[in-house]
């Protein structure tokens, strides 16, 4: 029996295709594979001004509902405008987001190693351990709801030592996530009106949600590990009901094309926001939205080789007890209703092992 890891820089995404809990049925390499992957260089993302939808009037709102949802429905990718959140802020999360991986120590940083956490797998994950696939070159480290002073239920007062291993990040990233919550009801509710479905369906359990912040810090590359193949994050799809990227400043995010097999090279504006779509959304949606196949390859410049690369994806959940089912009024529902804990660990199985599952009663 192939184990996960044989295959390395090399596997194809169909090798842990039983664990995908919507279809996937296309296959790529989940490196980027010199001579062997297709580019498209001609087409682009569509970039959606927010603001026709939260200022606009009937006409301008009925616009974005149209660019936004064809363009998701298209490629589960689209590059928001108009969405308030200062540029600035995202400049400061970049250089904090350094700082956080290079100031404290190894040791410092593994006091708070990644473990399961209702859904998500939560804290520090060291190069190349972000995965069981694949050697990714980058640090990550993922914060949810919890690891913030903000509206939550709590047993225990909050403490910010319990998640972060110095003083003086918590309230940063607080801002930026509390930034971010501001679109969530936005962007749900432009999504359900273009779908059809009662736009405040969801309304009331993305409230006071759960979501994971996740900080990337990809190091300069060694010539070794230039050299191996291996690239800095492996292609996957987001197990949420969308994602909220940051335009990062360096290049490398690569998005797959299911029309036409071929990879595209994302590039988006300097305080852009990048939306995607990911495994939540598409079983909600019965298939209609795409969970898009992305990943982080090493820059056409070779910058890699001397300069980090830094994200901050922000992803939306709901709450592990939640049910995931096919929204009313889209007709002839391809998947049963399942728990939010079963559906996320089922999928997140091919990342941690097959001991990470939960099954929900």
């Amino acid at each position: 029996m192939t184990t996960k890891k044989e295959h390395g820089v090399r596997a194809l995404n169909q090798e842990y295709v039983k664990y995908d809990q919507v279809t996937k049925a296309h296959t790529y390499h989940l490196a980027e594979v010199e001579g062997e992957d297709e580019f498209d260089d001609e087409l682009e993302i569509k970039t959606c001004d927010l603001s026709q939808f939260t200022q606009g009037d009937a006409a301008a709102k009925h616009r974005f509902v149209q660019d936004f949802g064809s363009a998701l429905q298209e490629i589960g990718f689209a590059i928001l405008v108009g969405h308030g959140v200062d540029r600035s802020l995202y400049e400061e999360a970049e250089a904090k987001t350094i700082e956080f991986f290079t100031r404290p120590t190894l040791d410092g940083k593994l006091r708070y190693r990644a473990e399961r956490q209702g859904s998500v797998s939560q804290g520090y994950f060291p190069i190349k351990e972000t995965s069981d696939i694949h050697p990714d070159l980058v640090e990550g480290w993922v914060f949810c709801r919890h690891a913030f002073d903000v509206p939550q239920q709590r047993e225990t007062p909050f403490r910010w030592e319990d998640s972060w291993p110095l003083a003086g990040y918590e309230p940063f990233f607080r801002n930026l996530v509390l930034e971010h919550e501001k679109l969530i009801l936005p962007i749900t509710q432009s999504v359900f009106t273009y779908l059809g479905v009662d736009p405040h369906h969801y309304d009331e359990r993305l409230t006071n949600t759960n979501f994971g912040l996740r900080l990337n810090y990809y190091p300069p590359v060694s010539a070794d590990d230039d050299a191996s193949g291996a690239g800095r994050l492996l292609g996957h799809e987001d197990v949420d009901l969308f994602t909220i990227l940051p335009a990062p400043a360096v290049e490398g995010l690569q998005v797959w094309n299911h029309l036409t097999g071929k990879w595209i090279r994302l590039r988006a504006p300097r305080g852009s926001i990048i939306i995607n779509t990911g495994d939540y959304m598409q079983r909600i949606t019965n298939d209609i939205l795409p969970s898009t196949t992305h990943r982080v390859s090493k820059p056409r410049d070779h910058s890699h080789v001397s300069k980090p690369r830094v994200s901050v994806p922000m992803a939306v959940y709901v709450w592990e007890d939640e049910l995931l089912e096919v929204l009313p009024g889209i007709p002839n529902p391809k998947y049963e209703p399942i728990k939010a804990i079963t559906f996320h660990t089922r999928s997140t199985s091919k990342f941690y092992g097959d001991g990470y599952a939960v099954e929900s009663k």
